[in-house]
This record gives C-alpha cells, sequence and structure tokens, in this order.
C-alpha cells in the first residue's frame, strides 16, 4: 500500500512551534488534522487521541501568519494548498474574522481500493457511507483513478471543495485520467452535476458529499441518464440513510402505505406501514467503519425493502488482514427486531449466558401503566424467572402490540413477523379461530398456538409465562 501525503508543504505554513513538534513525530504518517483556535493551545488529531504541539497559546500574529501563506477561503469557509489535497477550513467570529483554522491531512492512498474490485467491474453506482473523517473521500479517489487509468472509462469529477483532486487549476496526479470540474459556490453543486452530464459526456461522474435535497434529486436524474455515479454521503449505516429524510430520495425514497384488513393479518403487520416509493439511484451500498472494515450491500434496493419489513439482512464485511489479503465474511443482522430491542440487546451479547435477574428499579425500565386490568408484581415475576429458562430465545408470531412489555420484562422472547422463523404463534381466539390458513400453516410445520381471550395487561403476560413455562401469577 503506498501513501503520498505531502505534509511537509503543509507544515510549511504553521508557525514554528507548531512544525517543528511533527516535523519529526513518531506518529506522522498517522497524523489526521492540525487545529489552531485563538487564545488556545494548538492541538494534533491522530486515529488514537489528541495531542497539544506547544505550551503556547496562539495570537492574533500566529493566526495571520498562516492565512497569507494560505490564501483566500470560498463559500464553504475552506481553502486549499497547490498541488497537494490538503483541506484548511476555518472559524469565523460575528464579525467575520477568522479565530480558528482546521488543517484537515489530505493523502493519496494506493491499493486500498482491490477489497472492492469486484464492484467496480459490475458497472453499477456505489453510493460509499461513514462517519466524517473515516476515509470516504480517499476512497473515492482511489476508485476515480482506477475507472479512468485501469478500466479506460470517461470519468469526471464534481468537485466542490477542491478536496478530491486539490486545489489549484492543475489537479492532483492521484485521480489518473480523470477529468475535474471544479463549483465556484458549493449551493451550486447539482448544477455542476447535470452540466458535467449533458456537456462533457461521461461514463462515470463521482460526487463527494451528496448533502442537500437538490443534489440527491440531480443524482437520480443522472442516473436515469443512464451515467455511473459513485458518490458518498454521511452516515453510520445504510439504516441511517433511511432515517435522513433529506437524502432518503438517493435509495429510492420512503412513502406510507395503508394495507386491507386480509393484507394486514397475512403480514402480521399494522395497516399502516413504510414502503420504498421508487428504485435507488445506486444499486450497491459500502459503509465504511475504518479503513480497513467495509460493509457492502450489493443489491440496496432488497435490502431497503428488508429493513423496512423488519427482516434480517445478511451484512457482507469484507477487511484486509495483516498479511494484505482480501477476507469476505457474512452474517445476520438483527437490528429491525433484535436491536431496537433493550432485552434483546443484551441477549444477543452472549446468549449462552443466562439473564442476570433484577428488580426494575435497579435496571432502570418504566413501569407498566396501571389500568383496569390487575396489578402485577415485576419484581416477583423476574424472581420467579429460572436461568436455565433464559438460555434459550423464543420466536413469536403475534397479531398483538406487546413488544414494550416483553422488553420491560427482559424476557428471552423476540417478536418477528416471519412466520417461518417463529417458534409459536400467539393471539386473540376470537381472529385465530377464523383464519383456517395459518391453523394450517401451524399444524404442518408443528407449531404450538397459543390464544388469548382479549388484549389485556395480564391475559398476554399469563399466556407468555405458559411459554416460558413460568408460575402463574395469581389475581
Amino acid at each position: 500500500m503506498l501513501i503520498a501525503d505531502d505534509l511537509d508543504k503543509l507544515l510549511e505554513v504553521l508557525p514554528d512551534f507548531i512544525k517543528n513538534p511533527l516535523q519529526n513525530h513518531s506518529s506522522r504518517k498517522q497524523l489526521i488534522e492540525i487545529v489552531i483556535d485563538l487564545g488556545r493551545r494548538p492541538e494534533a488529531r491522530f486515529p488514537s487521541r489528541p495531542e497539544y504541539l506547544s505550551l503556547k497559546n496562539l495570537s492574533w500574529s500566529d493566526l495571520d501568519f498562516c492565512i497569507k501563506r494560505i490564501g483566500s477561503f470560498s463559500g464553504d469557509n475552506r481553502a486549499g494548498l497547490e498541488k497537494t489535497l490538503h483541506r484548511i477550513s476555518c472559524i469565523k467570529n460575528r464579525q467575520g474574522n477568522i479565530i480558528g483554522l482546521t488543517c484537515r491531512v489530505g493523502r493519496a492512498i494506493f491499493g486500498t481500493i482491490s477489497i472492492i474490485r469486484d464492484l467496480l467491474e459490475r458497472q453499477e453506482s456505489i453510493l460509499i457511507l461513514g462517519k466524517p473523517g473515516v476515509g470516504k473521500t480517499t476512497a473515492i479517489r482511489e476508485i476515480a483513478r482506477i475507472l479512468a487509468d485501469e478500466m479506460e472509462k470517461r470519468v469526471v469529477i464534481i468537485d466542490t471543495s477542491n478536496e478530491i483532486a486539490g486545489d489549484g487549476d492543475i489537479p492532483h496526479p492521484s485521480i489518473g485520467r480523470a477529468r475535474r470540474m471544479q463549483v465556484t459556490r458549493p449551493e451550486l453543486q447539482h448544477q455542476v452535476m447535470i452540466e458535467a452530464v449533458e456537456n462533457h459526456m461521461p461514463e462515470v461522474i463521482i460526487i463527494d458529499e451528496i448533502g442537500t435535497e437538490l443534489e440527491a434529486f440531480a443524482a437520480r436524474t443522472i442516473a436515469e441518464r443512464g451515467v455511473q455515479l459513485v458518490g458518498t454521503a454521511h452516515g453510520n449505516c445504510l439504516k441511517s440513510l433511511i432515517n435522513n429524510p433529506t437524502l432518503v430520495d438517493l435509495i429510492g425514497g420512503i412513502q406510507q402505505v395503508t394495507l386491507g384488513d386480509d393484507e394486514a393479518k397475512r403480514r402480521g403487520s399494522q395497516k399502516s406501514i413504510l414502503e420504498r416509493k421508487a428504485s435507488s439511484a445506486f444499486q450497491v451500498a459500502i459503509e465504511i467503519h475504518d479503513r480497513c472494515n467495509w460493509i457492502i450491500h450489493e443489491k440496496v434496493e432488497y435490502t431497503v425493502d428488508q429493513i423496512l419489513q423488519g427482516y434480517q439482512i445478511l451484512e457482507q464485511r469484507r477487511r484486509l488482514d495483516s498479511s494484505g489479503r482480501n477476507i469476505i465474511d457474512c452474517d445476520l443482522s438483527f437490528q429491525a427486531e433484535i436491536k431496537s430491542s433493550v432485552n434483546a440487546n443484551l441477549q444477543w451479547r452472549n446468549l449462552s449466558d443466562p439473564l442476570s435477574v433484577m428488580p426494575q428499579s435497579q435496571k432502570g425500565h418504566r413501569n407498566f401503566p396501571s389500568s383496569d386490568t390487575p396489578d402485577v408484581s415485576y419484581t416477583k415475576i423476574q424472581k420467579e424467572v429460572n436461568s436455565s429458562t433464559l438460555e434459550q430465545v423464543i420466536w413469536v408470531y403475534t397479531y398483538l402490540d406487546c413488544k414494550d412489555w416483553i422488553d420491560s420484562f427482559r424476557w428471552p422472547i423476540i417478536l418477528t413477523k416471519r412466520i417461518e422463523k417463529a417458534d409459536i404463534i400467539l393471539g386473540l381466539y376470537s381472529e385465530l379461530k377464523q383464519n383456517t390458513k395459518l391453523r394450517q400453516i401451524a399444524k404442518a410445520r408443528k407449531m404450538r398456538i397459543y390464544t388469548i381471550p382479549n388484549s389485556s395487561r395480564f391475559q398476554i403476560i399469563r399466556a407468555l409465562q405458559r411459554v416460558l413455562k413460568m408460575p402463574k401469577v395469581q389475581k
């Protein structure tokens, strides 16, 4: 893996009391950014820790020393150094004076994209997700070079802050033969995206930091014109993008649909559900959690549908080991049915260990609202739970809304919307009596059916106690 960072050119714009400690620093190659704030000590940030560089507080003259060597800042308060990939962002006071600088170290890292080389050869649009500073820009810079040089594609980069191809009129050599279009103002990025398609006949367009509805709309428009997209967006995972109203259109958008009574019963869901509205602008999504550990979603539309329906999703993890080999692991994600549950979060850390049984006051769970149902002692029930019972998780297919109660009691029960995964069926006697199809499925799969006369809290708790073979609670 080859790394080019031009760090000396960045250090030249800094005062000596900041530059000297970094020139021979043992972790120089891992430096992420340098923070300079008026009246504070200069700080260097590394992946593992921050570190002060001097005991001296910065003055106006120190800031002025840096600003004169950097040049003018654009409308997004960013500047760069010509023929380098470094990005320098400023903080201004109310009068418009610069009182702080964040000097982000830009590096061209060659060899990291081997982990997804097969995805590039499929010529599908790719969306890269990750939190700030995780390496999204570094990744698409290498992708641009591979597509342009090795795959001989016509590649155009929309470089809003000159962060992909560096500052100045001549782009950095790290992007290879790819062409770069600069954006005069950040709010015009979506217009430049459309202009690139109309004027320069690209096969691939690369966009960094899609962040507005107009940019998301432009990306969808470009995808409909048959141009391959490679873009980045802020977000920890694909589910966070679904919950982001500004960027959800990148993956097709979400709409609320009202189901009929029969369809809602068949699915075991509420009548109002969320579904994907249109096709996704990106076919592949990549979650970057660290530089050597990526999660791949090769079919974005299918994955989004699975998440919206609360089903399990298959996560493909790709990583580089110490010897440089690519390793691919696949495992199921239980984020919809398990990880959102307080109960299940504890269970899936170690299913072999029985959960500790503690009173509600020590666990911080909320009390059940007292209504017309008999009072059930939470502490009494928890003390009666046998630890051996908690070692096995039971999947329940139910028509009832009792998820919060199960979470509060921390029982080894997980609700599912897929009957083929369920161990038992729980529902009202009046509904299950008329549902012949469900009873036939249960008989064929040898599943037990538990019925209750009404959906009161007491009836549900008593039914679940029977499921767990717990003593009945006395009225």
